[in-house]
C-alpha cells in the first residue's frame, strides 16, 4: 500500500511544483506562484487522482510539463525545445492516449493565433515526429490486437459512461477544481485570451477551449478529463491577480491578497475529505450529508451511501474470503483443476492480489485486459464464478449450482450480495469459447 501511495503522491507534488514554475515563466513572482500552487493543492480532483497509483496521476504531470515546454518554445523557439516538447508528448502518450487531445489543442492554438507562423518552421513537425516515434510501438501493438483501446472506448461510451450535456459538464468543472478557485482560473483564461502581456502565450487558452469542446461533444466525458488543463490557467490567473494587487492603492491591494488566499485555504481543508479517505466511513457519511454532498459517479452504476471512489476501496477481502470458502469446500481433486471466473477486472485483481496467501489459483475474466491474458492455463473443468445469471452459465457449463453470496458492506452495490456459482464441465473447449467472453465496458 505504501508503494501504491508513494509514487502518485510524488507525482502530485511535482504537479504543484510545475504550476509554480509555469507561473514564473508567465511573469509571476512570489505571491502569484504561491497563489497558483495553493489553487492546485486545494483542487479536490488533484487530491483524488494523486492518492492512488494509476496513469491519471502521471497524466497530471505530463500536461503541465508539456505546457511549460510549449511556453518556452513560444518565448524563444529552437529545434531543441521543439524536440523536448515532442519527447514529453510521446512519453505522455505512452502513459495515456488522452494526450492526443492536448496535441490537437496545441495545433488549434497555433492556428488560431499569431503563433501560426511557427507552423511554417520545422519545429512543430519535429515535435510531432518524435511523439509519433515514441508512440509507434504501442500503435503497432494496437494493430496486432485488433485495436482493443478503440473497442474499449466505443463500448465504454455506449454502455458504461453516463450521458452528460454541456451545462452539467461545465458545472462539474467548477466543482472538481474547487469553486473558490473559479476567480483564479477564469481570470487566467480571460487573461490568456485578451491581455496584451499574454499574447505570446495565447495558444494555451485555445488548448483549454479546444479540449473542453471535444469533451462536451463526446456527450459522456468524465469531469476529470479536463483537470490537467487547469494547471496553466491557475498560473495565468495568479499572474493577473498579482498584477492587480500591485496596481491598486493601499490598502485595497493589501486586502485583496488575503481575500484571494483565505477562501482557497478554508475550502481546501473543508473539501479534502470529499476527495481523500481521511475520515472513517460513518464520519464521512455524516460529514458529506452535512455539506450537502450526495454520492456520485460518472458511470451508469447504482450507488449506496458512498461515492464510487470510496466504495471501491471496500469489500475486496470479504469477497475473496467468500470465494475462498467455496474453493476450500471442494475435494482435493477438484481444487487441483479449479479456477475463478469473474465478471470484472476488480474481482479478478482482488483474487490475484489477495488470494495467493490463501492458496487460491489465479483468476480469469473476459473483462478488459484480463480477456487479453486468456484462460491462464485453466481448462474450465471446475470454475467458481461470481455474478452473472444461472441461465447464461447453464449455456456454457453442464452443471451450475449456487454456492454462496458476497457480503462486502460498504462496497459498490453491484459487488454486494452477488451470487457465487460453482460450475462444472464446460460444454466446449475453453479456447473455443474464450472469444465470446470478451467485454470492454
Amino acid at each position: 500500500m505504501f508503494a501504491l501511495r508513494l509514487l502518485p503522491a510524488v507525482a502530485g507534488a511535482v504537479t504543484v511544483w510545475l504550476v509554480g514554475i509555469i507561473t514564473r515563466e508567465l511573469g509571476g513572482r512570489g505571491f502569484a506562484q504561491a497563489l497558483a500552487m495553493l489553487a492546485a493543492t486545494a483542487a479536490p480532483i488533484y487530491l483524488a487522482l494523486d492518492h492512488f497509483y494509476s496513469m491519471n496521476a502521471l497524466d497530471l504531470v505530463f500536461w503541465p510539463l508539456a505546457a511549460l515546454t510549449l511556453i518556452r518554445v513560444l518565448r524563444e523557439p529552437s529545434p531543441n525545445r521543439w524536440l523536448l516538447l515532442g519527447l514529453v508528448l510521446g512519453l505522455g502518450l505512452e502513459n495515456k492516449i488522452s494526450i492526443l487531445w492536448l496535441g490537437f489543442g496545441i495545433l488549434v492554438g497555433l492556428l488560431l493565433t499569431r503563433q501560426r507562423r511557427l507552423l511554417a518552421t520545422p519545429g512543430p513537425w519535429l515535435a510531432g515526429g518524435v511523439a509519433f516515434l515514441i508512440f509507434l510501438p504501442h500503435l503497432v501493438w494496437q494493430v496486432l490486437h485488433d485495436w482493443p483501446t478503440l473497442e474499449f472506448m466505443a463500448r465504454a461510451t455506449g454502455e458504461k459512461m453516463a450521458a452528460k450535456s454541456a451545462l452539467p459538464f461545465l458545472a462539474e468543472q467548477i466543482r472538481v477544481v474547487n469553486p473558490t478557485t473559479l476567480p483564479i482560473w477564469l481570470a487566467g483564461l480571460g487573461s490568456l485570451l485578451i491581455a496584451r502581456s499574454m499574447e505570446r502565450f495565447r495558444p494555451l487558452a485555445w488548448i483549454w477551449i479546444t479540449v473542453l469542446l471535444l469533451l462536451i461533444l463526446s456527450g459522456s466525458s468524465r469531469a476529470s478529463y479536463l483537470a490537467a488543463a487547469y494547471t496553466w490557467l491557475f498560473a495565468a490567473g495568479a499572474v493577473f491577480w498579482e498584477a492587480l494587487c500591485e496596481r491598486l492603492r493601499v490598502p485595497f491591494g493589501q486586502l485583496l491578497r488575503p481575500a484571494l488566499v483565505a477562501p482557497v485555504v478554508v475550502s481546501g481543508v473543508v473539501l479534502a475529505p470529499m476527495a481523500l479517505p481521511v475520515l472513517p466511513v460513518e464520519d464521512y457519511i455524516a460529514y458529506s450529508q452535512a455539506l450537502g454532498f450526495t454520492p456520485s459517479t460518472d458511470e451508469r452504476k447504482e450507488l449506496a451511501e458512498l461515492p464510487q471512489f470510496y466504495a471501491d476501496m471496500h469489500g475486496w477481502e470479504s469477497i475473496v474470503d467468500s470465494l475462498a470458502s467455496v474453493y476450500e469446500g471442494l475435494s482435493p481433486d477438484e481444487q487441483a483443476v479449479a479456477g475463478f471466473f469473474t465478471g470484472n477486472y476488480g474481482e479478478a485483481g482482488a483474487i490475484d492480489l489477495l488470494g495467493g496467501r490463501r492458496g487460491l489459483p489465479v483468476a480469469v475474466s473476459g473483462h478488459n485486459n484480463y480477456w487479453l491474458w486468456g484462460p491462464r492455463g485453466h481448462t474450465g473443468e471446475v470454475m467458481i464464478g461470481i455474478g452473472g445469471s444461472r441461465e447464461y452459465l447453464e449455456e456454457v457449463f453442464e452443471e451450475v449450482e449456487l454456492a454462496a453470496r458476497t457480503d462486502c458492506g460498504y462496497c459498490m452495490p453491484y459487488e454486494n450480495n452477488q451470487p457465487i456459482w460453482l460450475c462444472r464441465r464446460l460444454r466446449a473447449q475453453i479456447d473455443e469459447l474464450w472469444p465470446g467472453f470478451k467485454h470492454f465496458d
